[in-house]
Protein backbone atom coordinates (compact mmCIF):
# COMPACT_ATOMS: atom_id res chain seq x y z
CA UNK A 1 0.00 0.00 0.00
CA UNK A 2 1.04 3.48 -0.88
CA UNK A 3 1.93 5.80 1.53
CA UNK A 4 -1.34 8.00 0.35
CA UNK A 5 -3.44 4.74 1.29
CA UNK A 6 -1.63 3.95 4.23
CA UNK A 7 -3.00 7.83 5.40
CA UNK A 8 -6.44 7.44 4.05
CA UNK A 9 -6.78 4.08 5.92
CA UNK A 10 -6.02 4.73 8.70
CA UNK A 11 -8.25 8.29 8.73
CA UNK A 12 -11.05 6.07 7.55
CA UNK A 13 -10.55 3.08 10.04
CA UNK A 14 -10.50 5.50 12.78
CA UNK A 15 -13.40 7.59 11.78
CA UNK A 16 -15.17 4.00 11.70
CA UNK A 17 -13.71 2.43 14.83
CA UNK A 18 -14.75 5.89 16.61
CA UNK A 19 -18.36 5.44 15.48
CA UNK A 20 -18.13 8.85 13.59
CA UNK A 21 -18.93 6.58 10.17
CA UNK A 22 -21.84 4.60 11.77
CA UNK A 23 -22.92 1.05 10.55
CA UNK A 24 -24.76 1.29 6.96
CA UNK A 25 -23.11 4.83 6.75
CA UNK A 26 -22.01 5.01 2.80
CA UNK A 27 -18.51 6.30 1.72
CA UNK A 28 -18.30 8.41 -1.06
CA UNK A 29 -15.27 8.74 -2.37
CA UNK A 30 -15.61 12.41 -3.08
CA UNK A 31 -16.16 13.28 0.36
CA UNK A 32 -12.71 10.92 1.88
CA UNK A 33 -10.30 12.46 -0.74
CA UNK A 34 -11.32 15.78 1.57
CA UNK A 35 -11.28 14.26 4.70
CA UNK A 36 -7.96 12.34 3.74
CA UNK A 37 -6.14 14.88 1.60
CA UNK A 38 -4.94 12.34 -1.03
CA UNK A 39 -6.37 11.66 -4.49
CA UNK A 40 -9.24 9.08 -5.28
CA UNK A 41 -6.83 6.34 -5.39
CA UNK A 42 -5.48 5.98 -2.22
CA UNK A 43 -8.88 5.96 -1.13
CA UNK A 44 -9.70 3.30 -3.21
CA UNK A 45 -6.82 1.25 -1.48
CA UNK A 46 -7.41 1.82 1.91
CA UNK A 47 -11.53 1.27 1.26
CA UNK A 48 -10.17 -2.74 -0.45
CA UNK A 49 -7.97 -3.03 2.73
CA UNK A 50 -10.79 -2.42 5.32
CA UNK A 51 -13.06 -4.35 3.07
CA UNK A 52 -10.60 -7.77 3.61
CA UNK A 53 -10.81 -7.06 7.56
CA UNK A 54 -14.62 -6.80 7.09
CA UNK A 55 -15.21 -3.30 8.60
CA UNK A 56 -16.36 -1.99 4.87
CA UNK A 57 -18.60 -3.07 2.38
CA UNK A 58 -17.35 -2.66 -1.16
CA UNK A 59 -20.37 -3.17 -3.88
CA UNK A 60 -19.61 -3.25 -7.80
CA UNK A 61 -21.47 0.07 -9.60
CA UNK A 62 -22.55 0.74 -5.87
CA UNK A 63 -19.75 2.06 -3.75
CA UNK A 64 -18.82 1.39 -0.45
CA UNK A 65 -20.40 1.50 3.06
CA UNK A 66 -19.35 0.81 6.57
CA UNK A 67 -20.33 -2.78 7.33
CA UNK A 68 -23.46 -3.48 9.36
CA UNK A 69 -24.40 -6.77 11.74
CA UNK A 70 -26.95 -9.01 11.19
CA UNK A 71 -28.57 -10.85 14.49
CA UNK A 72 -26.99 -13.72 13.88
CA UNK A 73 -23.64 -12.42 13.68
CA UNK A 74 -24.48 -9.93 16.49
CA UNK A 75 -24.91 -13.06 18.56
CA UNK A 76 -21.92 -15.08 17.25
CA UNK A 77 -19.94 -11.86 18.10
CA UNK A 78 -21.37 -11.75 21.90
CA UNK A 79 -20.92 -15.62 22.33
CA UNK A 80 -17.04 -15.64 21.84
CA UNK A 81 -17.00 -12.35 23.47
CA UNK A 82 -18.39 -14.10 26.58
CA UNK A 83 -16.05 -16.99 26.26
CA UNK A 84 -13.05 -15.28 25.63
CA UNK A 85 -13.35 -12.22 28.04
CA UNK A 86 -14.99 -14.94 30.35
CA UNK A 87 -11.96 -16.73 30.14
CA UNK A 88 -9.63 -13.31 30.45
CA UNK A 89 -11.30 -12.67 33.52
CA UNK A 90 -10.81 -16.42 35.23
CA UNK A 91 -7.34 -16.19 34.43
CA UNK A 92 -6.78 -12.82 35.43
CA UNK A 93 -8.20 -13.34 39.31
CA UNK A 94 -5.31 -15.29 39.73
CA UNK A 95 -2.55 -12.83 38.04
CA UNK A 96 -3.59 -9.77 38.60
CA UNK A 97 -0.95 -7.23 40.71
CA UNK A 98 -2.65 -4.71 42.77
CA UNK A 99 -1.55 -1.78 40.25
CA UNK A 100 -3.81 -3.01 38.04
CA UNK A 101 -6.60 -3.91 41.18
CA UNK A 102 -6.15 -0.25 42.08
CA UNK A 103 -7.08 1.08 38.68
CA UNK A 104 -10.00 -1.28 38.03
CA UNK A 105 -11.54 0.10 41.47
CA UNK A 106 -10.59 3.81 40.44
CA UNK A 107 -12.31 3.41 36.70
CA UNK A 108 -15.26 1.57 38.11
CA UNK A 109 -15.51 5.02 39.86
CA UNK A 110 -15.06 7.36 37.32
CA UNK A 111 -18.09 5.29 35.52
CA UNK A 112 -20.22 5.83 38.32
CA UNK A 113 -19.16 9.60 38.14
CA UNK A 114 -19.85 9.80 34.37
CA UNK A 115 -23.52 9.32 35.27
CA UNK A 116 -24.43 13.11 35.37
CA UNK A 117 -22.38 14.13 32.22
CA UNK A 118 -24.39 15.55 29.53
CA UNK A 119 -25.05 12.99 26.96
CA UNK A 120 -22.89 12.70 24.39
CA UNK A 121 -19.92 13.95 26.70
CA UNK A 122 -21.24 10.73 28.87
CA UNK A 123 -21.22 8.26 26.03
CA UNK A 124 -17.61 9.66 24.96
CA UNK A 125 -16.75 9.36 28.56
CA UNK A 126 -18.16 5.96 29.68
CA UNK A 127 -16.42 4.55 26.47
CA UNK A 128 -13.04 5.69 26.85
CA UNK A 129 -13.17 4.29 30.58
CA UNK A 130 -14.92 1.28 29.92
CA UNK A 131 -12.27 0.53 27.06
CA UNK A 132 -9.75 0.53 29.71
CA UNK A 133 -11.10 -1.40 32.39
CA UNK A 134 -11.44 -4.33 29.86
CA UNK A 135 -8.04 -3.75 28.55
CA UNK A 136 -6.52 -3.54 32.26
CA UNK A 137 -8.19 -7.13 32.50
CA UNK A 138 -7.26 -8.68 29.58
CA UNK A 139 -3.40 -7.71 29.92
CA UNK A 140 -3.76 -8.97 33.14
CA UNK A 141 -4.57 -12.52 32.00
CA UNK A 142 -0.90 -12.76 30.58
CA UNK A 143 -1.92 -14.38 27.57
CA UNK A 144 -0.88 -12.73 24.18
CA UNK A 145 -3.19 -15.20 22.14
CA UNK A 146 -6.24 -14.27 24.17
CA UNK A 147 -5.93 -10.43 24.23
CA UNK A 148 -5.13 -10.93 19.88
CA UNK A 149 -8.57 -13.23 19.93
CA UNK A 150 -10.24 -10.74 22.18
CA UNK A 151 -9.41 -7.50 19.31
CA UNK A 152 -11.16 -9.51 16.84
CA UNK A 153 -14.70 -9.84 18.19
CA UNK A 154 -14.59 -6.59 20.89
CA UNK A 155 -15.95 -3.90 18.36
CA UNK A 156 -15.56 0.49 19.56
CA UNK A 157 -18.25 0.80 17.30
CA UNK A 158 -20.65 -2.07 18.66
CA UNK A 159 -19.63 -1.09 22.32
CA UNK A 160 -20.41 2.57 22.00
CA UNK A 161 -23.49 2.01 20.18
CA UNK A 162 -24.97 -0.62 22.74
CA UNK A 163 -24.03 2.17 24.98
CA UNK A 164 -26.10 4.31 23.50
CA UNK A 165 -28.96 1.73 23.96
CA UNK A 166 -29.08 1.27 27.80
CA UNK A 167 -31.54 2.45 29.68
CA UNK A 168 -30.81 3.55 32.71
CA UNK A 169 -31.28 -0.12 34.53
CA UNK A 170 -28.98 -1.54 32.10
CA UNK A 171 -26.36 1.57 33.13
CA UNK A 172 -26.69 0.79 36.77
CA UNK A 173 -26.46 -3.00 36.26
CA UNK A 174 -23.19 -2.84 34.23
CA UNK A 175 -21.70 -0.62 36.26
CA UNK A 176 -22.24 -3.29 39.59
CA UNK A 177 -20.43 -5.62 36.61
CA UNK A 178 -17.49 -3.54 37.31
CA UNK A 179 -18.04 -3.32 41.12
CA UNK A 180 -18.86 -7.30 41.51
CA UNK A 181 -15.10 -7.75 39.03
CA UNK A 182 -13.00 -6.13 41.19
CA UNK A 183 -14.14 -7.65 44.07
CA UNK A 184 -13.59 -11.29 42.43
CA UNK A 185 -10.48 -10.41 41.90
CA UNK A 186 -9.23 -9.03 45.44
CA UNK A 187 -10.43 -12.17 46.15
CA UNK A 188 -8.80 -13.97 44.05
CA UNK A 189 -11.81 -16.12 42.72
CA UNK A 190 -11.69 -17.77 39.38
CA UNK A 191 -14.89 -18.90 38.93
CA UNK A 192 -16.74 -15.71 40.33
CA UNK A 193 -14.69 -13.51 38.10
CA UNK A 194 -15.44 -15.77 34.88
CA UNK A 195 -18.98 -15.54 35.99
CA UNK A 196 -19.49 -12.29 36.50
CA UNK A 197 -17.87 -11.50 32.95
CA UNK A 198 -19.72 -13.74 31.31
CA UNK A 199 -23.15 -12.28 32.65
CA UNK A 200 -22.04 -8.86 31.84
CA UNK A 201 -21.33 -9.48 28.34
CA UNK A 202 -24.75 -11.59 27.36
CA UNK A 203 -26.44 -8.26 29.66
CA UNK A 204 -24.96 -6.27 26.50
CA UNK A 205 -25.99 -8.21 23.88
CA UNK A 206 -29.75 -8.65 25.18
CA UNK A 207 -29.42 -4.37 25.25
CA UNK A 208 -29.20 -4.87 21.67
CA UNK A 209 -31.81 -7.51 21.18
CA UNK A 210 -34.52 -5.45 23.33
CA UNK A 211 -33.87 -2.43 20.93
CA UNK A 212 -33.88 -4.62 17.90
CA UNK A 213 -37.25 -5.91 18.89
CA UNK A 214 -38.89 -2.81 20.28
CA UNK A 215 -41.54 -0.59 17.82
CA UNK A 216 -38.00 1.05 16.34
CA UNK A 217 -36.42 -2.13 15.58
CA UNK A 218 -37.19 -2.60 12.30
CA UNK A 219 -34.96 0.29 10.80
CA UNK A 220 -32.08 -0.28 13.68
CA UNK A 221 -30.00 -2.20 11.25
CA UNK A 222 -29.05 -5.39 13.80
Amino acid sequence: MSTAGGKAYDLIRSAILSGEFSPGRRLKEEELTTLCEVSRTPVREALRRLALEGLVVVTPNAGAQVSETSPGELAEVYALRAMIEGHAAERAASRIDAGALARLRELAGEMEGSLGLAAEAFSREFAAVNAEFHRIILDAAMSPRLSAMAALVVELPLTRRTLALYSHDDLIRSMGHHRELVDAFEARDCAWAASVMKSHIHAAHQALVRYAHGPSGASAGL
